[in-house]
Order: C-alpha cells, then sequence, then structure tokens
C-alpha cells in the first residue's frame, strides 16, 4: 500500500491533478549518537574529512521518518505527498528529532 504513495517537495506532481486534500500527514523518528562513534567523530573532526557514522545515521532517520509519512498518508486515503519537508530538532542530550511532513493528496493522471 505505502509503495503506490508519490512524494514530491514541490505543489504538483507533474502529470497528476490533484483532486483532493486530505491535510497534514507526518512521520517521525529519535535516533541517539552512539558514544563509540562520538570519540571517532571527534577524531575525524580535527583531521577532517566526512563523518560517515553520522551520513548513515542521518540517511537511516530520513528514510524512516519519509516512511512513516508515507504510511499515514497511505493510511488516510492518499495516494501521493506534496510540499515534503524535514525538519530536525534536539529533544534529549545526544539524541535527536528528524521530522517528515507535507500534504497528504489523492491525484489522478492527466
Amino acid at each position: 500500500m505505502m509503495q503506490n504513495v508519490m512524494t514530491s517537495n514541490t505543489e504538483t506532481i507533474p502529470g497528476f491533478t490533484i483532486t483532493q486534500s486530505l491535510g497534514v500527514v507526518t512521520g517521525s523518528t529519535v535516533r541517539a549518537k552512539h558514544i563509540g562513534k562520538d570519540i571517532l567523530a571527534g577524531l575525524k573532526n580535527i583531521v577532517g574529512g566526512e563523518l560517515k557514522a553520522y551520513t548513515e545515521l542521518l540517511m537511516e532517520a530520513r528514510n524512516e521518518a519519509l516512511g512513516r509519512m508515507m504510511m499515514d498518508a497511505a493510511q488516510r486515503g492518499a495516494n501521493a505527498v506534496v510540499n515534503v519537508r524535514f525538519a530536525t530538532s534536539s529533544v534529549a542530550g545526544g539524541a535527536a528529532e528528524l521530522f517528515a511532513y507535507g500534504t497528504g493528496v489523492i491525484v489522478t493522471e492527466g
């Protein structure tokens, strides 16, 4: 069911017409940093370069939040989400929330 939910970071989906808006749909995840990765990231910060452990953590969090948003949309009967956005916030020491949101809509081709 969720695989059929299209997403767009714009107000429309090219080739489709929005026939109904179902309101805001959301998905989020809270992730904590790993102390071992923090130590390695601190060392990497001194010498420079990509913090690959954090890149992977952020990618996983983004995919999780996006999947949960799409599930929310599907449960409401939407087949697409437009104006998709991401936000982050700190919720506790070493933990952060990644929040995905957009407008659940029903679209038809044409």
